[in-house]
């Protein structure tokens, strides 16, 4: 499907009503819990300033070579998003970072514009499906129309295979619980030539996962320090 890019505000009811719950019930947990958020917000700051950072990652590979166990070992979901300075970033959300993601899909927003929504220091990126099968789980849904911070970017296709780009990054990442950083691409040469920059951002961070029912779930960054943060959140619904 092709790119549509649109700056129209959502007009989901349903989806303005997840969203406005969860910023109540994340602000009421956020004052309750003092300076907690503190941690994911330098991640978040991190990935904020990827725009003047070079490559400095090989760290990273080693990290996915020598580390066979997660840094972290709860049970918590594992989101990853991901792509060219100058392209468009990809999601990926994972139940284990040594497995294959449950769902992978190219968002319709460039990292540019993802930066500019991040001067916030709060991104809420939602997913909306409309669908009349009765028969697929709510993350095996093909197509999506995609919202940062309540405008609407566009329409996207969930990956039923990955890239080589996106298998590259998740090999790259296996070890990683957390993090952000600069990645090199692929084949940089390639790469470079195709988006003017063959370097890869990506912002890595668990998510507690919370499924309010089987036409809606939604991710909540959990910062380092163990705390549920409203620094970067992610929402899934399926209209009826």
């Amino acid at each position: 499907m092709p790119f549509l890019h649109s700056s129209t505000h959502m007009e989901s009811p349903a989806l303005l009503s997840l969203l406005r719950h969860t910023t109540t019930k994340k602000s009421s947990s956020k004052s309750g819990s003092g300076g907690g958020s503190s941690g994911g917000g330098g991640l978040f700051r991190m990935f904020k300033l990827f725009p003047m950072l070079t490559t400095g990652c090989k760290m990273v590979a080693l990290l996915g070579t020598r580390h066979r166990k997660p840094l972290l070992a709860d049970k918590a979901t594992t989101g990853t998003l991901f792509g060219h300075r100058k392209g468009r970033l990809s999601l990926a959300i994972q139940e284990d970072p040594h497995r294959p993601p449950l769902f992978v899909i190219e968002l319709p927003v460039l990292a540019a514009a993802l930066h500019r929504e991040m001067a916030s220091d709060v991104l809420r990126i939602a997913l909306e499906t409309d669908t009349k099968t009765q028969k697929k789980k709510l993350l095996e849904e093909y197509v999506w129309a995609v919202y940062c911070n309540g405008r609407k970017m566009g329409y996207s296709i969930r990956r039923k295979n990955m890239t080589e780009d996106e298998l590259h990054v998740m090999q790259l990442l296996r070890g990683v619980s957390m993090g952000a950083g600069v990645l090199p691409g692929l084949s940089p040469e390639k790469d470079a030539a195709a988006v003017g920059d063959g370097e890869m951002t990506y912002i890595r961070a668990r998510f507690e996962r919370i499924m309010g029912s089987k036409d809606s779930e939604s991710f909540y960054m959990i910062n380092p320090d163990g705390a549920s943060g409203q620094e970067l959140s992610i929402f899934f619904l399926r209209v009826r």
